[in-house]
C-alpha cells in the first residue's frame, strides 16, 4: 500500500481531514449509504464539496490500483498507519493481524457460566479498536444483540490520543452500518485518558471489574518515554526493577481491572520473561500465584511494521500455582489446553529469570556443579563509542607508518596502534589472521592503561596527534556532548583495556553453535563482542569445549533473548546460569585431547543425564 500511504502523508497533517478522507472511501468503494447516522454524515465527503471530492476521487483510484478488497481490515490498517511517526514512538500503537485478534477473543470467551448478554470487554489501550471490533462482531454473532445494546452496555476502550478515539468509533460505527445498522447516535464508552492514571470508577457506575480485557499494550522502550510517562510508570509495583518499558505496568493495570474470574488476553513483548525489567512483574505474578498461559513466538515476527519478539498471554483472575506455556514453532497457534506444559512457580525464579522452553531440562543443567557467572570472569570489548575513527583496516603501510582512509588518507605511527578483534563476526567461521584490525590506541603500555599525557601524544605521535584533532569535533559529540573522559582524545569508556594473558573470544549473538577463538596475546584488544578472560590455559581450553557442545548452544536457544533470522544472545545474563560439573583431572584431560564431537557431547551430557541427540538444537 506504498502509494495509498504516501498520498496520505501529503494530504493533510491534520488527523480529521485525514479520517474523513478514509472514510468517505470506504464508504464509496463499499457502496454504504449513511442516512442517520450523524457521526458517519460528518465524515463523509460529498460531491458539492469540490476540492475534497477531487482528491477523494484520486485517492480511490490509488486504492484500486493497490487493493483488491478495501474491507474494514485494510481500514484498520490505514488507521493505525496514519498515526504520525513521532506518537508511535511515544504511544506505541501497531496494527494487530486479525487471526490473532480473533484468536485472543475466542480463547477469552471459552468459559462456562459466562453471560454473555452482560458480559464487559475492555481493552485499555486501544488505539483505533481493533480488539473491540472483533469482540463486538463475536457477540453479535453470538447473542443477536443489536450494535446499539452491544456498543451503550458491553464495550469499553481508553486510549491516549483524542484522534484514536474518534477512529475507534468510526470504525465501530462502519461495522454496525455494514451489517444494516444506521440510527442516529451510538452511546460509546471509548474514553480518552492515560491509562497508568485513569480510574474506571469514575466512569462506570458500581463498577467491579470486567469479565474480559484484551489487546495490544503499547509497544514503547523505556528509552522512549517521555518524562512524565516515566514517573507515572513508577506508580505501578510491576515497575520497580531496570527500566521497564511501557507494556510492563499494562498488566498489573489489566490484571487488577478484571472482575473475579476474569480473563486478560494480550499479545505483547516476551522480554518480560528474563529481562531485569521484567523481574518484578514476575514476582508480582509469582507472589499473586496468577494463572497465566503463554504462547511464546519466540524468534517469529507477528507484526509486519515492527520488529519485536512476541507472545500470547491470557491472565485469569484465579488463583493457580502453576504456568502453562507453549512454544510456537512456526507461528501457530494450540488449539487444545493438553498442548501446554505446565510449569510450578516454585521451579521457577523470578530474580534471575524464567525458563520457560525445555523448563525441566533447563533446571537439570543449572542443578549441575557451579554456575558459569560464578566460575568464569566475561568482558565485553572495548567502548571507543566512535570505531570509525580508532579502529582501521590500514590501507597501506610502511616502516613508520599505517595508513588509514578516513575521509582523507591520514598516515598513523606503528607505535600507537594495537591489534583488535571484532568478536561478533565468530558468529561465522572466519580466518583468524584475516580479520585482525588495527586501533589507535592513545594509552601508556601499563597493565592497566591510563592515556597518555597531550604534549607526549602530540611529541610522540604527531601524525596521530595531527589526526585526532581533526576529528576532534566529531569526538566531542560522543554521549550527546556529555561525555567526562580521561582526556578528550581517550575512549569512551574505560572497560576492557588492561592486559590479560587468556582470553576466549566469541559473539554476543549468533543463529548456530559459533566460533570461539583463544588467544595468549596480552596485547590483543577487542571490541563489539565478548571474551572470557584470566583463566589457566588449561581452564580456557575446558570451557571452550563446554561452549562448543550440543548441550550448551540447546541451553542458549531454550533461554536466551532471541532475535531476528533465529539469533540468540550469549550475553553474560543468559549464560551465567549454566551449570558448569565438578570435573575429575583425567575428565578434564578428555575432555582437551577428545576431537571427536560426538564423543564428547555424548561425555558431557552424562554428567547432567541427559541426552539431546533427538532434540532440535
Amino acid at each position: 500500500m506504498k502509494n495509498i500511504f504516501k498520498y496520505l502523508e501529503s494530504y493533510s497533517p491534520l488527523p480529521k481531514k485525514v479520517d474523513r478522507l478514509i472514510v468517505s472511501a470506504f464508504l464509496e468503494i463499499n457502496q454504504l449509504a449513511v442516512l442517520e447516522n450523524r457521526f458517519l454524515l460528518e465524515y463523509s465527503i460529498t460531491e458539492n464539496q469540490i476540492q475534497e471530492w477531487d482528491s477523494l476521487v484520486q485517492f480511490i483510484e490509488i486504492i484500486n490500483e493497490e487493493i483488491d478488497v478495501f474491507d474494514i481490515e485494510k481500514l484498520i490498517e490505514l488507521f493505525e498507519f496514519v498515526i504520525s511517526p513521532s506518537d508511535r514512538i511515544i504511544n506505541g500503537a501497531i496494527y494487530t493481524p486479525s487471526d490473532i485478534r480473533d484468536y485472543i477473543v475466542n480463547e477469552s470467551l471459552k468459559r462456562d457460566n459466562l453471560d454473555l448478554d452482560n458480559i464487559k470487554v475492555a481493552d485499555i489501550a486501544c488505539g483505533c479498536s481493533g480488539f473491540l471490533y472483533t469482540a463486538a462482531k463475536e457477540l453479535k454473532r453470538r447473542t443477536n444483540n443489536t450494535y446499539q445494546y452491544i456498543f451503550e452496555n458491553q464495550i469499553f476502550g481508553l486510549d491516549i490520543q483524542n484522534y484514536s478515539v474518534d477512529r475507534s468509533k468510526l470504525l465501530l460505527s462502519l461495522l454496525a452500518l455494514s451489517e444494516g445498522e444506521d440510527i442516529e447516535e451510538f452511546n460509546f464508552n471509548i474514553h480518552h485518558g492515560d491509562t497508568l492514571l485513569f480510574n474506571w470508577n469514575e466512569v462506570i457506575e458500581d463498577f467491579h471489574g470486567f469479565e474480559i480485557i484484551v489487546g495490544n499494550p503499547p509497544y514503547v522502550s523505556a528509552r522512549n518515554l517521555d518524562e512524565k510517562s516515566k514517573e507515572n510508570v513508577k506508580l505501578w509495583e510491576v515497575c520497580t526493577t531496570g527500566n521497564p518499558d511501557l507494556y510492563i505496568p499494562f498488566f498489573q493495570i489489566g490484571y487488577e481491572n478484571l472482575a473475579l474470574n476474569g480473563i486478560l488476553g494480550f499479545i505483547t513483548m516476551n522480554t518480560f520473561f528474563k529481562s531485569l525489567n521484567g523481574r518484578a512483574l514476575r514476582a508480582y505474578f509469582e507472589r499473586n500465584n496468577t494463572s497465566i498461559k503463554i504462547i511464546d513466538f519466540g524468534t517469529h515476527q507477528i507484526f509486519k511494521s515492527k520488529s519485536t519478539y512476541t507472545c500470547i498471554c491470557f491472565l485469569e483472575k484465579v488463583e493457580q500455582n502453576y504456568i502453562e506455556y507453549y512454544k510456537s514453532e512456526n507461528k501457530e497457534l494450540p488449539s487444545k489446553r493438553n498442548q501446554y506444559s505446565r510449569i510450578n512457580y516454585q521451579n521457577l525464579d523470578a530474580k534471575n529469570g524464567w525458563n520457560l522452553n525445555n523448563n525441566e531440562i533447563i533446571s537439570k543443567i543449572e542443578s549441575v556443579g557451579t554456575p558459569f557467572g560464578e566460575k568464569y570472569k566475561t568482558r565485553h570489548g572495548i567502548a571507543t563509542l566512535k570505531n570509525d575513527i580508532y579502529i582501521f583496516k590500514p590501507v597501506d603501510e610502511d616502516d613508520e607508518f599505517y595508513y588509514l582512509q578516513n575521509g582523507s588518507l591520514y598516515p598513523i605511527e606503528k607505535g600507537i596502534c594495537k591489534d583488535i578483534l571484532n568478536s561478533n563476526k565468530l558468529s561465522r567461521k572466519i580466518d583468524f589472521d584475516n580479520v585482525i584490525e588495527k586501533v589507535l590506541f592513545p594509552y601508556n603500555n601499563d597493565i592497566k592503561p591510563k592515556a597518555l599525557e597531550e604534549d607526549y601524544l602530540r611529541v610522540t605521535y604527531p601524525k596521530a596527534f595531527e589526526y585526532l584533532q581533526k576529528k576532534r569535533q566529531i569526538l566531542s559529540g560522543r554521549d550527546k556532548g556529555k561525555g567526562d573522559y580521561e582526556k578528550w582524545f581517550a575512549f569512551g569508556r574505560t572497560q576492557s583495556l588492561e592486559k590479560v594473558n587468556n582470553k576466549l573470544f566469541f559473539p554476543k549473538f549468533s543463529d548456530k553453535i559459533p566460533s570461539y577463538v583463544m588467544s595468549n596475546d596480552d596485547e590483543l584488544l577487542f571490541y563489539n563482542g565478548q571474551a572470557i578472560i584470566g583463566h589457566s590455559n588449561e581452564e580456557m581450553q575446558l570451557v571452550k569445549k563446554i561452549m562448543e557442545s550440543r548441550l550448551f548452544w540447546f541451553y542458549i536457544k531454550s533461554t536466551s533473548k532471541p532475535y531476528s533470522s533465529s539469533y540468540y544472545s550469549l550475553n553474560g545474563t543468559y549464560i551465567k546460569n549454566f551449570g558448569i560439573p565438578d570435573f575429575k583431572q583425567e575428565d578434564i584431560e578428555f575432555i582437551i585431547n577428545e576431537s571427536d564431537k560426538d564423543r564428547l557431547d555424548i561425555f558431557f551430557e552424562d554428567f547432567y543425564n541427559l541426552d539431546l541427540s533427538k532434540e532440535e538444537v
